[in-house]
């Protein structure tokens, strides 16, 4: 007589059984797709490093947009490149700069079948690459910023933003967009704070696609740094009684416990940013054929919503929704 079959293994056994019984599901409504958008150029640009992304014209921007609202994918943040750059980030908060024109649109394309985010921050637009102003001593000068933030996000709000992405972790950033925003007459404008933002190596792919290599030095200063955890709970924490609607953990694969931790902590929408990187890793080794590149990301993104994500930030959100459908 052998031994009884453990209860675990008979909800395995087949595939509608273990979809009966499976804990954590991902869907098309768990995505948010980032996407790059370029002046001054005539047609999509591949980013080397990112297979399958390109920088967008405005025109293929609103093909890619309604090709990702009609496989059900609720919401698209935008990322800036702009032809011009300066200390200051001047295009950055400029009505008829490009994240700017991309919004309005994209809001008459999709009107409100869709989520439009905006990433708000300054390494895109500045000519030394940092996501603030700096000070005479080079260095990033947190509250001279805050003021900047403030005018760019009230600027993506007017051009249609439905969510602001503040992810240049200068302290205080969330209350001053959301005085900012509320002085301006947009209070209906959410916030979606990069909360726990850790200065991480997988990055170099997106500085690749939003050219804003960081001239010299780099944004230890003022990211989080990867040994820490509890320190992300503070700066949450910071955000939400500052007014964040949603917030988020950036990486994703690498910093799975701060997404639990931040997950059981906080009674809000948790998203995670699965980065460059991450995508990079799967798309190089898949192309090499040593994994099979759909299956391993769908791994990954349904780990990170294992974790606690609510929704997740993925160069493979239309991949994986075409999978999914």
């Amino acid at each position: 007589m052998g031994f009884p079959e453990h209860r675990s293994r008979r909800t395995r056994r087949s595939d509608p059984m273990r979809r009966l019984t499976a804990e954590t599901r991902l869907a098309v409504d768990d995505l948010v797709a980032p996407l790059f958008v370029k002046e001054g150029i005539d047609e999509p640009e591949p980013v080397g490093s990112m297979p399958g992304v390109v920088q967008h014209t405005q025109e293929s921007l609103r093909k890619e947009v309604r090709a990702l609202a009609g496989l059900g994918v609720p919401g698209v943040i935008l990322f800036g490149v702009p032809a011009r750059k300066d200390a200051r980030g001047s295009s950055a908060d400029d009505p008829d700069g490009v994240v700017q024109v991309a919004l309005r649109a994209l809001r008459d394309e999709v009107g409100d079948s869709l989520v439009l985010m905006a990433d708000t921050c300054l390494d895109e637009y500045t000519d030394h690459g940092h996501c603030g102003l700096l000070d005479p001593n080079g260095e990033v000068d947190n509250d001279a910023t805050l003021e900047r933030y403030a005018s760019i996000a009230i600027a993506q709000a007017a051009a249609g933003a439905d969510v602001i992405a503040p992810s240049g972790m200068m302290d205080g950033q969330v209350a001053a967009i959301r005085a900012g925003l509320d002085d301006a007459g947009f209070s209906a404008a959410a916030i979606l704070a990069y909360s726990a933002k850790y200065a991480s190596a997988l990055y170099g792919p997106f500085r690749d696609a939003a050219e804003c290599a960081p001239q010299f030095g780099d944004r230890r200063g003022y990211q989080m740094q990867a040994a820490n955890s509890r320190e992300a709970l503070e700066e949450t924490a910071l955000d939400i009684e500052q007014g964040a609607d949603m917030v988020m953990v950036k990486p994703a694969l690498a910093y799975l416990d701060i997404i639990a931790a931040v997950r059981t902590a906080f009674d809000v929408p948790v998203a995670a940013y699965h980065v460059s990187g991450e995508y990079a890793m799967v798309q190089a080794a898949a192309a090499n054929g040593w994994i099979d590149g759909p299956a391993v990301m769908l791994e990954h993104l349904l780990s990170i919503r294992r974790a606690g994500a609510d929704f997740v930030l993925t160069y493979a959100a239309r991949e994986v929704a075409e999978l999914l459908q």
